[in-house]
């Protein structure tokens, strides 16, 4: 099991297609968009039917603010280091910190040969990676004294002037197989990015083996390399094998690579935006929530001690594939806007999953404000169970109280989300007030453009809360219900009003669907967002109230 404790990152891998540009232009914003945190092309400068990757990824660094980028990967042997070197520094400064850097040694020796590249042999190829990496890097350190200075066996590189530095410190991520390219790996790299389907079972056990060991020979510790990696798959409604099922199993099946194989990022090839958007909006929140409860309880990453927080790096890219349809890195999520929903009380008190401290329990649950929008009631709060009384006399340590402030951490998400939810809806009937000639710009607030975006956010929304109850009814809870039977009127009350939130989520589909169709339906969109408002705040502070001590106490993680 190696877990190296790195921050998650969830990205892309697009067809640079230049058959319909505009089309792959579109699947780097929509990627942005829907919260992925890094958008990647094949590098391929010998394929006539792909846009050139290095103008692509310019052209998409100029229409994104937030996405990282990264070539996945790029073809060393058609892209001379020093060259490529400024490039990416350039971008970097001009993108505001935002190029990763995905290697490969070569692929396709005839193509390149055609293109007027060198053929190399296996071991050569490494050997000429390898230097390159020490060209660039020299390039980009701008500071030191001196011109660059690489004497090697496939670049000579003598005296050329250095800089410019890139913005932050640009990630180089090598796509490797064989043992002596990932020895390299370990010696040399910031990342390892293979692609699943390339890999055997147990390759990318024996591969952080050999990169580990490589990085502790080099003087490096193994977590100085992140472990990213390429996939593919079908959503479905039900489980064909892996990633090929409904959301909650490529969960699962992700949350399982990133605490046994240490791969910390996940990048979706397809071409397919509901496919996008599902991998945004339903498996990577859920992805994250696993690993983090997993952690919470006190999996320790690979090198012993607790993870550090990492630099903030740009995305990383993948490295060069045998097959002309690889993919790459993710996006972020657009900033939350703040709610409003009347003024919750003061929650600064609640400790961190990071601050706790031993004594007694000091998670804070989030209390019920009581403030209610709808007049419509779904469930008859005065009939909950409670749970038993707390010992008054029992100490709690960090680790254990650390699984309840994660809890809350969580709720606190799907609440900012939920106010997210109503700033859109008056996003759009400030547009609906004011609405001019139509524009054809993504980012323009014509009404039609502000009813995609309302109707792709609640929908995505509505996956996540489902999702994580759905965590809740297959982990915690039978736990919680089999480790101490008292809680078991609870639990079943929780589970019920899942349900009951699932409809009312259904509604708001239903609601958002009508207002779409007609400019009148604005008032019936915000009854039923109000009526979700209502379901899901009342239900996170009854579900904190009741759960946040006995998985302490019981040691459910």
């Amino acid at each position: 099991m190696s877990d190296y404790g790195h921050d998650l990152v969830f990205g892309s891998f697009v067809t640079p297609s230049g058959d319909n540009p505009a089309g792959t232009v579109g699947l780097a914003v929509l990627a942005e968009q829907v919260g992925l945190d890094l958008v990647t092309f094949q590098d391929h400068p010998y394929q006539p039917a792909f846009l050139d990757t290095w103008t692509l990824l310019s052209f998409v660094a100029a229409r994104t603010s937030r996405v990282h980028l990264a070539a996945n990967v790029t073809n060393l042997p058609l892209r001379p280091p020093a060259v490529l070197a400024r490039s990416v520094a350039s971008l970097d400064l001009l993108s505001g910190g935002r190029v990763g850097l995905g290697l490969g040694a070569g692929a396709f020796w005839d193509a390149i040969e055609a293109m007027g590249g060198r053929r190399l042999t296996p071991g050569q190829g490494v050997r000429a990676l390898e230097e390159a990496i020490e060209v660039i890097r020299q390039l980009w350190d701008a500071e030191a004294r001196g011109g660059v200075r690489v004497d090697g066996e496939f670049y000579r590189v003598r005296g050329a002037k250095r800089g410019p530095a890139p913005a932050h410190a640009v990630p180089i991520w090598l796509g490797a197989y064989k043992p002596r390219m990932l020895q390299l790996t370990g010696r040399r790299a910031d990342g390892w990015l293979p692609s699943l389907g390339y890999l055997q079972p147990g390759d990318l056990t024996k591969g952080n083996a050999t990169i580990d060991d490589a990085a502790r020979e080099a003087g490096r510790s193994p977590r100085d390399v992140r472990r990213l990696l390429n996939i593919s798959g079908q959503f479905s409604a039900v489980g064909r094998g892996p990633l090929n099922g409904p959301a909650e199993q490529w969960a699962r099946e992700l949350a399982e690579l990133a605490l046994g194989e240490g791969v910390s990022t996940f990048i979706l090839g397809s071409d397919d935006p509901d496919d996008l958007r599902r991998f945004a909006g339903e498996v990577a929140p859920a992805v994250r929530e696993l690993v983090a409860a997993e952690r919470a309880g006190g999996a320790a990453p690979e090198s012993g001690r607790a993870p550090e927080p990492e630099p903030e790096r740009a995305p990383e890219p993948e490295p060069e594939r045998a097959s002309g349809s690889e993919r790459a890195p993710e996006p972020e999520r657009a900033p939350e806007p703040e709610g409003r929903r009347a003024p919750e009380p003061e929650r600064a008190v609640r400790p961190s999953r990071a601050t706790v401290t031993g004594g007694a329990f000091a998670v804070v649950p989030t209390p019920d404000d009581g403030v209610r929008r709808s007049d419509q009631q779904v469930w008859d709060e005065s009939t909950r169970p409670s749970g038993p009384v707390p010992d008054p006399d029992r100490t709690y340590t960090p680790h254990e109280q650390a699984t309840g402030a994660h809890l809350v951490q969580i709720h606190d998400g799907l609440r900012a989300e939920l106010a997210q939810i109503h700033d859109l809806i008056e996003q759009v009937a400030a547009g609906e007030i004011d609405a001019g000639a139509a524009r054809s710009h993504i980012n323009t607030m014509t009404m039609r453009q502000n009813r995609w975006t309302l109707g792709v956010y609640c929908e995505s929304y509505c996956r996540i809360v489902t999702t994580h109850h759905t965590i809740e009814d297959q982990s915690f809870f039978p736990r919680l219900r089999a480790r101490d039977p008292r809680l078991g009127p609870v639990v079943d009350r929780l589970e019920q009003e899942h349900h009951v939130i699932h409809d009312v989520l259904e509604g708001v589909d239903r609601a958002l669907v009508a207002y779409v169709g007609s400019p009148d339906g604005l008032a019936e969109l915000r009854a039923a967002v109000d009526l979700l408002t209502d379901a899901l705040l009342s239900h996170l502070s009854y579900e904190e109230r009741e759960l946040v001590e006995p998985l302490a106490r019981l040691g459910i993680a």
